[in-house]
């Protein structure tokens, strides 16, 4: 179900994303937060530290199970073709999701992992939308100026 509260935590993981791309998110079961990342693919130099990647590890250790049953994911950027495969592979419940991504964004904007792999996942975008929008339009005005 449904908390603002939560998209609010995952806001709050994308503002510590340093020199990445502000995403964050956040991985609730039972009404608790279980998992939380934002983006350090630059600060590692690793293809998949993407938040939503993190944050599944994060849970899988947390719950020791790779089967994240029964959770929520709330991002603040809707997952890529990568982050999505491995949302609806760890078959988490309901993803929740703020900014659109129209360029690379694979739950409806650009493609539709739903369509593609077989889920019951329910997902919902455009959660705190115009607050996650302004983040990444801040990020990528604020990297031209230089």
């Amino acid at each position: 179900m449904l908390n603002i509260d939560f998209m609010k935590k995952a806001i709050d993981c994308a503002l510590k994303s340093g020199k990445d791309i502000p995403v964050g998110a956040v991985i609730v079961k039972d009404g608790k937060i279980i998992a939380e990342s934002t983006n350090t693919r630059e600060k590692e130099q690793r293809t998949t530290a993407h938040a939503e990647i993190l944050a599944i590890e994060e849970a899988n250790k947390k719950l020791n199970n790779w089967r994240l049953d029964d959770c929520d994911l709330y991002v603040t950027l809707e997952p890529c073709p990568m982050c999505a495969g491995a949302i609806i592979q760890a078959r988490i419940k309901n993803i929740y999701y703020g900014a659109y991504d129209i360029i690379n964004g694979a739950f409806g904007s650009k493609s539709d992992m739903t369509k593609i792999m077989q889920t019951n996942i329910c997902v919902k975008g455009g959660i705190l939308e115009e607050e996650c929008t302004k983040l990444i339009k801040k990020y990528f005005e604020d990297i031209r100026k230089c």
